[in-house]
Formats: C-alpha cells, structure tokens, sequence
C-alpha cells in the first residue's frame, strides 16, 4: 500500500445481535456485532449495515514520518473522495514501506468455534501444501522491529510479516547479489518464539530492484529465498496488480496485462516450483472495500486460475474499511464488505486479511470499527489468517491520524483489550 490513508469514522454498531448460520462457508451477519464463533456452512449474510457517527477525513499528500513505508510509487496516497476505478485511493500511493506482521505461537489460539491448533487444511481441494493454523498477526515496526523497548511482540501475536524486509529492492540491490541479514534476524525470531513466518512480497510494482529485471532474475529470486527459508508458511507472490500497480518487467516474464495475465500465472508456477510448502496468495487492495475493484480483482483471479495458476488463497489487505468521503461520513460498511467477501469465497474458498488497520486517535471510533469487521473474519472458516498492519502508536504505517493498538510504554487502547480477548490473549 501506499499513501497516508483518510480518517474513519467513529463506526458505531448496529442494534442487534448478529448470529453465525450453519451449513456451506462462514456465515456471519451484518445486522449488529457478528459472533466469533465459526459456522459450519452458508454464504456470509448481509443483514444490517453499521454506519456509527463519523469523523471528518484528513487527506495528506504521501506518507507521515515514523513507520511509514519509504519507497514504491508516488507519494500522493489515497484520495477520499473517490470511490470508483482505483477504489477511493490513488493508483500512484503504492505501498512504500511495507508492513510487518507479528504472532504468538501458532496454535492454540481460539478461533470462536474451536482452536486455532488443530490440524491444518490443505490449500484447494485436497491438494497443495497445507495451511498453518489460523493466525492473529502483524508487521515489524520502523527498522525492521518486532519487540518494541519492553514490548514483547511474541506476547501477542503468533504470525509476524516483513514490513519492508521481505522487499526484493531491500534484499537486492544488484543483479544475483542478496543480502538476507534483515529477514535473517525476523526468521530467527518466528523460529524461537514458535511463530507463523508470512513473505511480502515476491512480484510487485513498487520497491523492486532497480536493474533490468529478465525472467532468470525472478525465478533466481525465488528460489534463493525459499532455498534460504524452506519454512515459510504463506508468501504474497503478487502484490497489488493493475489497474493498482504494474512491475516494469511484467512483459519480461510473460506479458497479458490486461488480457489473458500471463505474467501473474508464471510467477504462481515459479513461486509454487521454488516454493512447494508454502501458501501462495494474490493479494491486493480495495477488493473488499469497492464494487469495481472487486469485480476486477475476481476477474484475474478466474483468468489465472483457468490458466494453470496455483494459487492457494486470495489476500485482502483490508486498509480502506474506516474509509471517509469529502463530508467526513464513512462510506465503507459491514454490508457491503460482507458481500464482497462472499464474491471473494466464492471465486476462492480461502482468504487472508493481510493488512488491516483502522486510523483514528479516537479510541472509540477505533473499538467500534474492530467490533465491526474483526469477528466478520475471525469467525469466518474461509478466513485463515489475518494479519494487522501495524500494532504501536506512532510506528505504523497508516499515521493519519494514527492506526497503533498500543502505546510506546505499553499502554492498550480499547480496541486492543477487546481484540486480545477475542484471540485468547486478554
């Protein structure tokens, strides 16, 4: 992602208890907090919508100091006024920085209707590498952080995620030479604490090298990564494709931009050839929050898939849920998102959340928005894992005003108390 993100709003819960159906997918209602249990079967339902009072949205040109990311696309960010096309954010705000996911062990974490350390699924239908259990995450924080001062990360989450570590710009700055002493230590750190060790990113149009990139170069770059990291559980093999953004050497490894995506199917074999054990996710914004971009998103997702793409699961990054318009009202809602997240099951039964945050220095606003959307995927079975972008005041991505759980000194906000609850970790 990129560009400093608009301001929710104060959210607010519908009136009403919200219930999980059985029988099919997840099933979480809309009309109220959804429960945390998992279901059984069902399409998620879209009962009720969740519009809260709202706060008035700040649009910034590019990203805040202090763990924001520092690189990719133009630094206009995301527009809050607009909400077709690129979905309410400018196609140049490219994600610069990265985000880290952290965790907890991987297991024993309890997923509403049963522990999350149970066995594992296998990716598809039956076939694949097989899922990790599911995961409460996040991202390391500015230098490539995990434990902040006397913020032990491993106390609260059991996945972590390179911010900009995993980068292949950051790992590479000269063609066939790696330097892995970044995502060295963050590998080290999952191993000793027991936790879910997730890559971002292989293939992205931001934040890659700067060299003529030829095909050998990526198929080199993956193979050096997962011969070095033969553990890795989940990997976003492409990030963020068109309209959002374009790798320069798309035409390099297989052209199709815009018609058959010959250069997304290859890097899933690629990635799938280097990588056997791990995950691999397609992973992009807006597919949750826009109708457009949605549609769009399913569209490659369905044209790859009928092209030979191993893909294992979809990533929604899952940013713009506390989006605001020019008045300052929300104009993202439970509803909606619960549709798009059916449309998303759909064309594939197994979703990450890979980037969630909700940016307001408004405790409330904040608590509501995580009542809202995190028991939507927490208690989804299609959902496997999510990852939040960012978990300190002032050391996250999303600065506007500010998307951190907790304090440098170690102080919850609300909406952090509720979601270690939620996990088992309160």
């Amino acid at each position: 992602m990129g560009g400093t993100q608009a301001e929710p709003g104060t959210g607010g819960q519908t009136a009403g208890q919200a219930t999980l159906a059985s029988g099919g997918n997840s099933a979480v209602a809309t009309g109220g907090v959804p429960a945390t249990e998992s279901s059984t079967g069902g399409s998620l339902q879209t009962g009720g919508t969740a519009t809260g009072g709202s706060a008035p949205s700040l649009e910034t040109g590019g990203n805040s100091a202090g763990g924001s990311e520092t690189g990719g696309q133009a630094t206009g960010g995301r527009s809050t006024n607009v909400s077709t096309a690129t979905g309410g954010r400018s196609t140049g705000g490219g994600e610069t920085g990265g985000r880290s996911t952290g965790g907890n062990a991987a297991g024993g974490m309890a997923t509403g209707g049963g522990a999350t350390g149970g066995a594992s699924s296998t990716a598809g239908a039956g076939t694949g590498p097989t899922f990790p259990p599911k995961f409460v995450g996040n991202i390391t924080t500015s230098g490539g952080h995990t434990d902040v001062g006397s913020l032990k990360y491993a106390t609260y989450w059991n996945q972590v995620t390179p911010q900009n570590e995993g980068k292949w710009g950051s790992v590479s700055s000269a063609k066939g030479q790696y330097n892995w002493s970044s995502l060295d230590t963050l590998h080290n750190y999952t191993k000793a604490n027991n936790m879910v060790f997730k890559q971002h990113v292989f293939v992205w149009g931001s934040q890659q090298p700067t060299f003529s990139i030829t095909e050998a170069d990526v198929k080199d770059w993956m193979t050096q990564f997962c011969t070095r990291y033969p553990d890795v559980a989940v990997i976003d093999v492409v990030n963020e494709p068109p309209p959002h953004t374009t790798p320069s050497y798309a035409n390099a490894i297989g052209g199709g931009t815009n018609g058959d995506w010959a250069w997304i199917t290859n890097a899933f074999k690629w990635a799938r050839a280097a990588c056997p054990k791990a995950i691999l996710v397609f992973n992009d914004f807006n597919n949750l929050e826009w109708d457009q971009d949605n549609a769009h998103f399913i569209d490659i997702v369905n044209t790859i898939k009928k092209n030979g793409a191993p893909l294992d699961a979809i990533g929604c990054q899952a940013h713009d849920l506390d989006h605001t318009n020019s008045s300052g009202a929300l104009d993202v809602d439970l509803a909606g998102v619960t549709k798009r997240l059916n449309n998303l099951i759909a064309a594939h039964p197994n979703i990450y959340i890979t980037e969630m945050d909700i940016s307001t220095k408004d405790d409330a606003a904040q608590l509501a928005m995580y009542k809202q959307y995190f028991p939507l995927f927490w208690g989804s079975a299609n959902v496997k894992g999510i990852t939040i972008w960012g978990w300190v005041v002032g050391q996250t991505w999303s600065l506007a005003p500010d998307s951190g759980l907790i304090t440098s000194s170690g102080t919850k906000r609300p909406a952090f108390t509720w979601l270690l609850q939620q996990i088992g970790k309160g």
